[in-house]
């Protein structure tokens, strides 16, 4: 008889890579560009096929990145396609209220000026982070792209790692990284469980057009329901990240577009003048979720896939960012020493720098947003004298602005513009 094994083999080898990265967003493509960098051949998993990567159109959706989070952009070769495009935010001003009402007498102003490094950060539009992300794995010969492909199965042996794809070829490396968001199948394959709750909030999302020029000053308006974020785009224009209870969320989505517009004004305020939509409306519905573990055998989890928060600091991909500078970093290092970059011990390296950081995170947008987003009197009167405290005192006014540029704690190189 024939003997199957050498067929079944050669199907198994199908693809070959150092990393396998699953899920091709926005961390994915930054953790692949740094890894390739350094000499590691990558191949990336991505369930979307390119023309949804690709399209040019604009559809509301943005990114408020810190000053660490461009730093690393700039490291992997990407800010360079985005810089033209960016909107540097060089205020931020906090303020609690009603809607319709006006923001309380007591807020908090932060200004670039304060800090030497520049700007506190900039808003990038998702469609061209995503195509300069995009152009530079192409320009990049030791990654591997496979698009509109799912990973159906994953199996690890003391050497590796194959996934099987959704079109039945395999794909073979030393360390899988799952970038495949709160849903993780990666993690869920792997048997890493979740903690977290709902929040009954539902954040609503889109682009506006204003009369006024917002001079790169980026607002967060706290109301009962929850924050309204205004920050700012290119021309005039603001991204806005609006939360709400989540049945009110619902009803207020599914409203023609006048209808919609009437609910935001008075929360928007008339200090930019007129207003209307720009692009497509989204919504998101706001939980905690954090994984118990960031790593497993021959496995590491990078930004939602580990750690999902509510957006009230907007720290969602600022967080992810730096997983990816520091699992980058881990790994280029353990491999110069001659170590298996798939191994327990050098995972677990990545895990202590990135797990204690995050809950902290985690647990303080948590502890903001259940603060702030209630109309308890006693609350208020607190918030509203520590944020008058805070205003007070220019090196606490100094401490907030390096922690909004994320220049604080254990930092990556490539947070730092730093090569690894």
């Amino acid at each position: 008889m024939d003997n199957p094994e050498p067929a079944r083999i050669v199907r198994l080898m199908e693809h070959r890579a150092d990393i396998a990265i699953v899920g091709g967003g926005l961390n994915g493509p930054a953790l692949a560009l740094a890894l390739a960098q350094s000499g590691q051949s990558v191949v990336l998993v991505d369930a979307l096929p390119d023309p949804l990567r690709t399209d040019a159109e604009f559809d509301g959706r943005a990114y408020a990145l810190a000053l660490a989070s461009q730093r690393l952009l700039a490291a992997v070769g990407v800010w360079d396609h985005v810089a033209e495009a960016a909107q540097p935010m060089l205020e931020i001003k906090v303020s609690d209220g009603h809607a319709g009402a006006g923001p309380s007498p007591f807020f908090l102003h932060f200004d670039h000026a304060e800090i030497e490094e520049g700007p506190m950060g900039y808003m990038v539009e998702d469609r061209y982070l995503r195509r300069a992300l995009l152009a530079a794995m192409e320009d990049a010969p030791r990654i591997t792209r496979l698009n509109g492909a799912a990973v159906t199965a994953q199996q690890t042996d003391g050497t590796g790692v194959v996934l099987t794809l959704a079109d039945g070829s395999h794909l073979r490396a030393g360390l899988v990284v799952g970038c495949d968001g709160r849903k993780s199948g990666t993690a869920t394959r792997a048997g890493i469980k979740r903690t977290g709750w709902d929040y009954g909030q539902t954040a609503l999302v889109c682009a506006i057009a204003h009369e006024r020029p917002h001079h790169g000053i980026a607002h967060q308006f706290f109301m009962p329901p929850g924050p309204l974020a205004i920050l700012p785009l290119p021309g005039n224009r603001s991204s806005i990240v609006w939360s709400e209870r989540t049945e009110a969320a619902a009803r207020i989505n599914a409203l023609p577009e006048a209808e919609y517009l009437e609910i935001l004004r008075p929360r928007f305020g008339d200090f930019l003048g007129e207003i209307r939509l720009e692009g497509a409306r989204f919504t998101y519905p706001l939980n905690l979720t954090v994984a118990n573990a960031f790593v497993a055998e021959r496995l590491a989890l990078v930004g939602d896939a580990a750690h999902g928060m509510h957006p009230i600091a907007g720290q969602g991909l600022n967080a992810g960012l730096r997983d990816v500078g520091a699992l980058a970093e881990v790994l280029i290092l353990a491999a110069r020493r001659g170590e298996d970059i798939g191994a327990a011990p050098v995972l677990e390296r990545y895990q202590q720098w990135r797990r204690f950081d995050t809950a902290t995170l985690a647990l303080a947008t948590d502890a903001f947003n259940r603060l702030f987003s209630n109309d308890n009197p006693l609350l208020r009167l607190g918030r509203d004298v520590g944020m008058g405290v805070i205003g007070a005192f220019p090196g606490l006014r100094r401490g907030f602005v390096r922690e909004a540029t994320g220049l604080t704690g254990d930092l990556p190189k490539l947070m730092q513009g730093r090569a690894i």
